[in-house]
């Protein structure tokens, strides 16, 4: 155990002994990515553990967190219109605001919140999460307003207490940060450089969680096919990349389902293709970011493939996994998109029929070369383009739905639908919703369903006997 987090749970035992009988409540605001939400649960984990209790009502917080993202302008929206809301909780109850996370890694939010929102007590960062219980500490023994953000790469941290949000899927982190820079993206300025994870300690953590009745696990860093490639990577350990970590996932007993995002086109090499054939854990959905169909933005974008390279990708996976499907990234309006580049998106999307595309217009970020380029897209055509891709996908989506009809599939039981709680809802391999009749003793088992009828959003399923 590192002397870092020994004396950070030190500290969670000092919050602990203040807090005592006073029946504390806190609320995490999460913003962003899955990544995000991950660290969040650690977050949890720590306040849980220093004596507050999880609450869904903002107006009964003494501690209130703010989680941010700041690949999107409208997480900075967010951010500053929640604030207004909680300074009135705070005036009431004394409540504590704390605000960490990837915005907290932007100097310039850093002061908008000193100028304009001087009542937080807390900010920390990516680099700092860990130091959260000390910092919470220092506010609560020395009544100050603590900044606790570093400009460098911070280190991995094993060992933090972490309160999942789910007893049957979890997520994995198995690297943080980034290399890749590419010039639409903040992440590699407030993540910093890649640093993966020891394999031994995260393999660890999965047999962990399959100790505990979890069936599902997807690993997580901003590019899970550079797992070990670079940084410290002198771990005395039989797994040597990304390839050997799925293999050895796939061996934990208990463990139904393995999912990892997000790779990166180009560094998706054959030994991580087989190991996805060859892996019956691995789902056979592959989320591959594509970004732009056109090669001349993703040379902008500093994305390192053409749209020939990405294609080729695809047709070699389908070729070597032939049940393989695929979801993907899409950002409309780069600086410099002509209609002819944004026609050349349209061409990849009909050619690979993705299962999901997330579809995102693109938004400046302050810091970034994308933010400084000429040639910027006007608002309306952005949203226009944006329109007429959703239109597209949405059209492919009923298609894809299709063939699903008539067959049967090995859906993993999560709990009851969200609209309807007589009905039970799941997802099959390649994660499409599936809502069916049954009882509730199903939750957390992997059943054969027979696809009776699709719904656009969701399929509907009858148990196979």
């Amino acid at each position: 155990m590192s002397l870092d987090i020994v004396a950070e749970l030190e500290y969670i035992e000092k919050v602990k002994k203040i807090n005592e009988g006073k029946n504390l409540k806190y609320l995490i605001l999460t913003m962003g990515c899955q990544l995000n939400e991950n660290d969040s649960e650690k977050i949890s984990g720590m306040i849980e553990n220093m004596g507050y209790t999880k609450t869904e009502n903002i107006e009964e917080s003494d501690l209130v967190v703010f989680n941010t993202c700041c690949v999107r302008e409208n997480a900075e929206d967010r951010l500053f219109g929640k604030l207004g809301e909680v300074k009135k909780i705070k005036e009431k109850r004394g409540t504590i605001i704390a605000i960490g996370g990837c915005m907290m890694q932007e100097k310039h939010i850093v002061e908008k919140l000193k100028q304009s929102y001087s009542f937080f007590d807390i900010v920390f960062g990516t680099h700092t999460l860990h130091k959260f219980p000390k910092d919470l500490y220092t506010k609560l023994f020395e009544n100050k307003r603590i900044e606790d953000v570093l400009d460098i790469d911070g280190e991995i941290i094993e060992g933090l207490p972490i309160t999942r949000n789910d007893n049957i899927k979890a997520s994995v982190t198995i690297m943080n940060g980034c290399n890749n820079f590419c010039t639409y993206c903040i992440v590699p300025y407030v993540r910093g450089r890649e640093r993966s994870r020891n394999p031994e300690d995260v393999l660890n953590e999965v047999r962990e969680l399959a100790k505990k009745g979890y069936k599902e696990i997807t690993l997580l860093g901003q590019n899970v096919n550079s797992y070990l490639k670079s940084g410290k990577v002198d771990f005395d350990c039989k797994v040597k990349s990304f390839a050997d970590l799925l293999r050895e996932v796939n061996k934990i007993e208990g463990i139904e389902r393995i999912r990892f995002i997000s790779p990166h086109p180009k560094d998706f090499t054959d030994d991580v293709i087989e190991s996805i054939r060859d892996c019956d854990k691995v789902c056979k959905i592959i989320h591959l970011p594509l970004q732009s169909g056109s090669t001349q933005v993703l040379k902008l974008m500093n994305r390192r493939y053409t749209k020939e390279q990405y294609l080729n990708l695809v047709e070699k996976m389908k070729k070597m996994i032939p049940e393989v499907v695929f979801s993907t990234d899409i950002i409309v309006g780069f600086p410099g998109e002509t209609d002819e580049d944004f026609e050349d998106t349209l061409d990849v999307v009909r050619k690979v029929h993705f299962e999901q595309v997330f579809m995102f217009i693109y938004s400046r970020r302050v810091g970034t070369p994308g933010d400084r380029m000429e040639n910027q897209v006007p608002e309306e055509i952005k949203h226009a383009r944006f329109d007429k891709l959703k239109e597209l996908v949405e059209s492919q989506i009923s298609e894809n739905n299709q063939k699903y009809v008539g067959t049967v599939q090995k859906v993993l039981v999560e709990g009851t639908s969200k609209t309807n709680e007589e009905l039970l809802t799941g997802r099959t391999d390649s994660n499409k919703v599936v809502n069916f009749v049954g009882g509730k003793d199903l939750i957390g088992n992997v059943v054969k369903l027979k696809i009776v009828s699709e719904h656009m959003w969701y399929l509907k399923g009858e148990i196979v006997e």
